[in-house]
Order: structure tokens, then sequence, then C-alpha cells
């Protein structure tokens, strides 16, 4: 959970810097980028269940 908040806050503190300094955010605009960003953390997250299944 740690981790978690403090990506969090690492998040807000480059929104904050980058908006200041008038450079678009770097993430994406809408939701279909950050859904992307998402499947591919559970790809990855996936071929290790798998991995490990098939190595028992």
């Amino acid at each position: 959970m740690k981790e978690v908040l403090l990506s969090l806050l690492a998040g807000i503190i480059v929104g904050v810097i980058f908006k200041l300094i008038k450079l678009p955010i770097p993430a994406p605009p809408v939701l279909s980028g950050v859904m992307g960003i998402v499947g591919i953390y559970f790809g990855g997250v996936l071929v290790g269940w798998i991995k490990d299944w098939f190595a028992r």
C-alpha cells in the first residue's frame, strides 16, 4: 500500500510541475489510453502466472 501512495504522490507532483511550466501532462488523455496501460500490466502478470503454473 505504501508503494501505491508514494506513486500517487509522485504522479501528483509531476502533474503539478508539468502544469506550472505549461507542458502537456505526460499521461494518456483518455480512458482508452489508461486502459491500454492497465492491459499491458495485466498481460505481464498473466505471463508470470502461466510460467509459474507450467514450472510446477
